[in-house]
């Protein structure tokens, strides 16, 4: 931190709280201290900056990172840098009244060095599709759009409904779902792609694995003989179907035996935005086929 940043803090940090200040809880059960609802926020998550586009709260997006990539026009706000080690005086020249940052993927040393400079940080840390749901009201609220998080929470709760309505009763075929090959990376126990997977109508062969997204033995996870394996993509690297052909030569497996072998847009099932019903769609039409009727797959 430079000097000039560092004699700013102990400033800051002198200065008592407003005696009309507003205090929230974040994810993480932490208690931020506002002086009023934010009007100037970064967002160093790019799950938390699709939800504030989607619920009509850009216009108090003034900073996000390299990786805040979606919807298009996120890429013209402001760049503090990258999650993992943001520019502290690119977000202070950008003067927020809050900071939204996460345990998955930003440093502790990050939220420090916010608090010194009395930059409220507000931590997000989602974990499961309710805690998804539960992340859009909440920043609804803390952008004073929450009419507009509501309506986007209960439309997403009717799609996931509409899945469920296919899925249901229908059997369950195990699924390999891959988000990075070598090491081989995949769903876990408490894992949102393990209960996206459940969701749309699958089991996950590794979601007694290790916790969240461990690495997996490429024989172990075959040996559990899945009748599908869906792939998935990150941009921008080459297309996962290039990638799929190494997965082609386990002809004694099910899921290549049948050519049930898919790819899918990892940013759909990993984010935990809006889109993820998006994901959850796409995995039931991998896994169902069946269930949705040839014009509607797409």
């Amino acid at each position: 931190m430079s000097r000039l940043l560092a004699a700013l803090a102990l400033v800051l940090a002198l200065l008592p709280a407003p005696a009309d200040a507003l205090t929230v809880t974040d994810q993480t059960g932490r208690r931020v201290v506002l002086p009023a609802l934010p009007a100037r926020i970064i967002s160093l998550v790019p799950s938390v900056t699709e939800i504030l586009f989607s619920i009509g709260a850009q216009d108090r997006l003034v900073g996000v990172t390299d990786f805040c990539d979606y919807p298009a026009e996120a890429r013209r706000k402001p760049r503090v840098g990258s999650m993992l080690a943001p520019s502290l005086e690119g977000m202070v020249s950008l003067k927020p009244d809050l900071v939204v940052a996460t345990t998955a993927g930003n440093r502790q040393e990050t939220f420090e060095q916010l608090e010194r400079l009395k930059i409220p940080v507000y931590v997000v840390n989602p974990i499961t599709v309710a805690d998804v749901l539960d992340l859009v009201a909440r920043l609804g609220r803390l952008a004073d759009r929450g009419d507009a998080a509501d309506r986007a929470v209960a439309a997403l709760r009717e799609r996931m409904k509409a899945v469920a309505a296919r899925v249901e009763g229908r059997a369950r075929p195990r699924v390999l779902y891959v988000l990075w090959p070598d090491p081989l990376i995949v769903p876990g126990r408490a894992s949102l792609v393990s209960e996206l997977i459940a969701l749309a109508g699958g089991d996950s062969v590794t979601a007694d694995g290790g916790q969240g997204y461990p690495r997996y033995s490429l024989e172990a996870a075959l040996a559990r003989n899945p009748e599908v394996i869906i792939l998935a993509s990150h941009s921008p690297e080459p297309s996962a179907l290039i990638r799929a052909t190494k997965w082609e030569r386990f002809t004694q497996v099910p899921a290549v035996a049948t050519g049930r072998l898919h790819t899918i847009d990892g940013d759909l099932t990993h984010r935990y935005g809006p889109r993820i019903v998006d994901g959850l769609e796409g995995l039931a039409r991998l896994i169902h086929p069946e269930a949705f009727d040839r014009a509607e797959t797409r």
